[in-house]
């Protein structure tokens, strides 16, 4: 074959350093998601959501087959909190966590999941981020330990 044909759909989610709420201005979560779009875009992927709340995102992207995940993952995080630093410098605190979570998504599952990171702030009225990666990790069939999800 001549060349490579990949549908590579992932799910990422990652907190802020401490589970910290950093990002309670929305007009700033707005601002670095759509950073965190752009970030997509120069790895020659789409963003096809990106959502969160205070202390975490969720990012929904269809990614292109040369970055491991951990590449892609490192990118957006580096490149994102170095925007943070040095477009709002009240935030100088400001750092994602080491970990991450990552899933793979059926293209039948995308609207559901579209839906869910739209609704993060409603959804979190209820359930903390960290309650909120347990029960992925565990739909997902991740095996975890709790004490490193602080």
């Amino acid at each position: 074959m001549g060349q490579s044909y990949c549908n590579l759909l992932y799910h990422m989610v990652f907190g802020t350093k401490h589970i910290r709420p950093f990002l309670t201005d929305p007009d700033i979560r707005r601002r670095l998601h759509a950073y965190l779009g752009g970030i997509v875009r120069e790895m020659n992927g789409i963003a096809l959501c990106i959502g969160g709340t205070e202390d975490h995102v969720h990012i929904y992207a269809k990614m292109h087959q040369d970055f491991s995940v951990s590449t892609m993952l490192r990118t957006i995080k580096s490149k994102s909190s170095g925007w943070v630093h040095r477009t709002i410098p009240e935030l100088g605190e400001f750092q994602w966590q080491n970990g991450y979570a990552c899933f793979t998504v059926s293209q039948s599952g995308e609207a559901k999941l579209a839906c869910y990171i739209q609704r993060q702030e409603i959804h979190h009225h209820a359930r903390s981020f960290r309650d909120e990666l347990i029960a992925l990790l565990k739909a997902h069939r991740v095996e975890f330990r709790e004490a490193f999800l602080q």
